[in-house]
């Protein structure tokens, strides 16, 4: 019996928490939005690392975003300071992580990735992520893909669902409102859900804080427990 095709969608992030790639471990085929407004404030291009038991936020500074642009039309700053200053504050934080030997080339690979494109640049950032989690998720990006970005809302996560020949969506559990599961099953797609499971580690130094970026995660964590930390959401 063939195995129920898995599919999620969601906007590329930089260097994103543990709960989204519960989500990309969740699937068959993870489909990165990039073709979709870009979000100010939002995790596009920043996110949080520990820094003495605080939340600490790095921002990837980029040109001419706004809310009225597309993710795959905004390029990144082009001044390379920004990268080295980020690398800084990360090696000062946590050259004490038993992990950092080999984590820390995996985050220089993806910041120094010279990708001028915003989406790009996150896209190699996902992937290399992926790799180095040991997932074997399918990862496709919109704006190279699909050609229906006339379509809105559920129509488009729809018919992105019959190009792949899914037979479950997998949504975060955040947008239970936005989905009609009648629509969906009209369609031949099955409705999930995914809560994500933030559980505690021991952090580098000071406290644990949730949901910081995968960077935490992997600083702090063997693959065993990470591989853990992974299989923690909860699907309805």
């Amino acid at each position: 019996m063939q195995a129920e095709r898995r599919l999620a969608v969601m906007q590329p992030y930089f260097f994103p928490y543990v709960g989204y790639f519960q989500l990309m471990a969740s699937v068959d085929t993870f489909v990165v939005f990039d073709d979709v407004s870009f979000i100010n404030r939002g995790w596009i291009n920043r996110n949080r690392i520990n820094v003495n038991g605080a939340p600490h936020m790095i921002t990837m500074p980029l040109r001419q975003a706004s809310q009225n642009r597309r993710i795959c039309d905004i390029e990144v700053a082009d001044d390379g300071a920004w990268r080295s200053r980020i690398l800084r504050t990360i090696h000062q934080n946590y050259a004490r992580s038993p992990h950092f030997a080999r984590v820390f080339p995996v985050v220089e690979r993806i910041l120094l990735h010279d990708a001028p494109n915003l989406a790009d640049f996150l896209l190699h950032g996902l992937i290399t992520l992926r790799d180095h989690l040991r997932l074997d998720t399918n990862i496709v990006a919109t704006s190279r893909r699909y050609a229906n970005a006339d379509l809105k809302a559920e129509a488009r996560i729809i018919d992105i669902g019959r190009k792949e020949h899914a037979d479950i969506y997998v949504n975060p559990a955040g947008g239970q409102e936005l989905y009609d599961p009648h629509t969906f099953a009209a369609a031949g797609l099955q409705l999930k859900f995914l809560t994500p499971g933030l559980e505690p580690y021991t952090p580098v130094r000071g406290t644990f804080v949730p949901a910081l970026s995968i960077i935490d995660v992997l600083m702090c964590n063997d693959d065993a427990s990470i591989d853990h930390l992974l299989a923690g959401a909860t699907l309805s």
